[in-house]
């Protein structure tokens, strides 16, 4: 199998290594999640915290293996409850590496459900500190199709070196 390579994620992703490193220097501030253009109620839990291994095959027969973390939100408002502090969050995915390996480094998802509509998967943008708190933009995580995924990056790639093999003489299109 290949290893999907996760340092190659999508651009608004992070790993749960670069949340926790983060969340680490503001402990105390409101951690405040934002999906579908609003903020999490304050009341929200953390309800599962899960880590996975994957094998599959994509649309190409390509093999795929990588490590992916699930984060469940459970978007409620209950009692006069304010946002979790980001210490407390940060304290919850710590307890849980105690009895399940978290690979920092894995693809990080998040699972948003108010308990009535389906859960929804999100990735997670750079947490940003501001009034006080440390908001994080969830966006909808979208389907792709791999090897569609891959040419398209080749292809990028290509047109951003501008320069490729000619007669073993490197031939710039400017």
């Amino acid at each position: 199998m290949n290893a999907i390579d996760n340092s190659k994620m999508q651009k608004d992703d992070i790993s749960l290594g670069e949340l926790m490193s983060i969340l680490s220097g503001a402990k105390d501030s409101p951690l405040v999640f934002y999906y579908n253009g609003h903020p999490v109620k304050p009341g929200y839990h953390v309800t599962e915290v899960k880590a996975g291994q994957f094998s599959a095959l994509d649309c190409g027969a390509n093999p795929e293996a990588w490590s992916e973390i699930f984060i469940q939100l459970w978007d409620i408002d209950e009692d006069d409850r304010t946002h979790m502090p980001a210490g407390k969050f940060h304290a919850i995915i710590r307890k849980v590496t105690e009895h399940v390996k978290l690979d920092d480094s894995a693809k990080l998802t998040f699972e948003v459900s108010d308990g009535i509509q389906p859960m929804q998967l999100y990735c997670a943008s750079m947490p940003t500190l501001r009034a006080g708190a440390v908001h994080v933009e969830l966006s909808a995580r979208p389907a792709s199709c791999k090897p569609r995924d891959r040419w398209l990056a080749e292809q990028q790639a290509e047109a951003q070196s501008c320069c490729g093999p000619s007669t073993g003489k490197s031939v710039c299109c400017g």
